[in-house]
């Protein structure tokens, strides 16, 4: 079976789930992201459950579940010690074909949701698989629609989740990889994200953050840590991870949002980043930032950081407390005042640039998603931020991307790139705004770049070399003299065209465009004097 078709086959399943919901009368409801992502999910682990111990056991290939509800308690046992941490653990009850055969019973909701649950606390899965919110633990699974609806309605809903989910397999998934899972995560979550938490809407495409990850990681790294401050579903952690190699990183995140932090698990399980499950943090970054060195002296340091953060946002509740004395030392540059009207539109990215570059190792790297009219702004905090990085030398360059690439802001956008250890005295300034094809995409907008396109500006960044109207590498000292501007169009050089004339032709010239000028007058003059007139007799009437 191909790759295309196993998606296909993927995606239908995910269908069958929402249609289920809509034939129960859950569609567009809030509980509907929660039941079509459980049941994804509980699906996944149960056939990533019975594919590992294939592979562990080639005895069981044939007739796996009945040969594993066979095992006694204490065979069973040693059977989960031989899985990778990665794999959740299951009971022999757990197994969706036991499901399956009771799911004619009068109280299956409920046995539904014990499943969901139990495996949420099995052996160590409360602990490898939650998310902290503070000192809580958000559990792996939550209720099918929880006390909203009666037992009758629940029962309904879980068989028909259960008879979808029996007629497909991820067994030829397993082996299709980051890209595959990432179009699946894409596809999972595309109607569930846009009111995901006050960070999650800023959703970064896949394709923005392969250029990135490719850009930022060019070259092998080993045992190095990444950090999201507003990690949103993961995207841009998840590309970097996987440049890298998922076994030689350790990712780290914060978010404001729930949901979006659920999202992110998700995400970290079907790309096999479990190991770092427990990094994953949710709560207000500004505020309460989680990740702290192991001595609790300060912020912990990254070797890589990654962030599409909020651009703008209402934090006037916390203002003064982040500009008070506790957190000058991160917020160096400032902190942006509250407006009289329209809250919503404080600057908050601002904030988030500042905790990236406070929370970046001596010489680590970040990419940043900012608003274009960062890279110029004459004054205030963004001037302070940008004197800052060219004063330490540590832009590595920028990636200025076409209007309308994301899809749910129409903020022109560009990729702040920084690097503590450049020695190369200088910075790389793309304009890529001019690229891609525009389209509608239910009733937006949308710029979309083509495979051509992308590995253009990531060869051209890599390469390091002026491209006419399209990339200009600047020194930090042409950066001083202009202001710090990080806009590679300041720096273009402007070509002007230069035509030879004989004396004679020049006269010609000059004479015809004399004549233009003299009947652009004697046409002014006439309108001048028939717009008197019709203004006379307006008086006059």
């Amino acid at each position: 079976m191909d790759t295309k078709e196993v998606i296909e086959n993927t995606q239908n399943m995910i269908d069958g789930l929402k249609a289920v919901c809509a034939s129960k009368g859950f569609n567009n409801s809030n509980e509907e992201y929660r039941i079509v992502t459980e049941a994804f999910l509980y699906k996944y682990l149960n056939d990533k459950f019975l594919h590992e111990v294939r592979i562990i056991r080639p005895e069981f290939a044939e007739d796996t579940e009945s040969k594993l509800s066979a095992l006694s308690k204490e065979d069973y046992a040693i059977l989960l010690l031989e899985l990778d941490m990665g794999v959740a653990h299951l009971a022999q009850e757990h197994f969706l074909s036991y499901l399956y055969n009771h799911k004619n019973e009068d109280n299956f909701g409920e046995l539904f949701n014990k499943t969901l649950d139990e495996i949420s606390t099995y052996d160590d899965n409360l602990k490898v698989f939650s998310v902290k919110a503070g000192k809580e633990l958000t559990k792996l699974f939550a209720p099918i629609l929880g006390t909203s609806s009666d037992s009758k309605t629940r029962t309904e809903l879980c068989r028909a989740l259960v008879d979808k989910l029996v007629e497909f397999s991820f067994e030829d998934a397993f082996a299709e990889g980051y890209d595959f899972f990432s179009v699946i995560f894409e596809y999972l979550i595309s109607e569930y994200n846009s009111n995901s938490g006050t960070y999650g809407e800023y959703y970064t495409p896949h394709s923005i953050a392969s250029i990135i990850a490719r850009i930022l990681v060019p070259d092998e790294a080993k045992n190095v840590t990444i950090y999201d401050p507003s990690a949103g579903t993961g995207t841009l952690l998840l590309a970097l991870a996987h440049q890298v190699g998922v076994e030689r990183c350790s990712i780290y995140s914060q978010d404001i949002s729930q949901k979006s932090c659920e999202f992110l698990r998700l995400n970290m399980i079907l790309h096999n980043l479990v190991h770092s499950l427990d990094h994953v943090k949710n709560g207000d970054t500004l505020v309460s930032p989680e990740h702290h060195n192991p001595q609790k002296t300060r912020l912990q340091q990254f070797d890589y950081i990654v962030s599409n953060p909020p651009f703008k946002m209402d934090f006037s509740l916390t203002r003064d407390e982040l500009a008070g004395d506790a957190h000058k030392a991160r917020f160096f540059a400032g902190v942006p005042n509250i407006p009289p009207n329209k809250k919503e539109k404080m600057a908050v990215y601002l904030l988030f640039i500042q905790h990236i570059l406070f929370s970046l190792k001596e010489k680590g790297k970040a990419a940043i998603v900012v608003p274009t009219g960062f890279l110029t702004a004459q004054s205030g905090i963004e001037k302070r931020i940008r004197e800052y990085i060219v004063n330490h030398k540590m832009l590595s360059g920028v990636v200025s991307m076409p209007s309308n690439i994301f899809a749910t802001t129409g903020t022109n956008v560009s990729v702040l790139f920084l690097d503590g250890g450049n020695k190369t005295g200088d910075a790389v300034l793309i304009d890529a705004s001019k690229l891609g094809e525009k389209t509608k995409v239910n009733g937006l907008q949308r710029t979309f770049l083509s495979t051509e396109e992308l590995e253009r500006i990531v060869s051209t960044f890599l390469q390091h070399e002026n491209v006419e109207d399209f990339c200009q590498i600047v020194t930090f000292e042409e950066m001083a003299e202009k202001n710090c501007s990080f806009s590679a169009g300041q720096y273009f050089e402007v070509k002007i065209e230069y035509v030879e004339l004989t004396a004679e032709e020049f006269n010609q010239k000059i004479s015809e465009i004399q004549g233009r000028l003299d009947k652009y007058f004697r046409e002014g003059e006439e309108l001048s004097k028939e717009i008197q007139k019709q203004i006379a007799g307006l008086k006059y009437d």
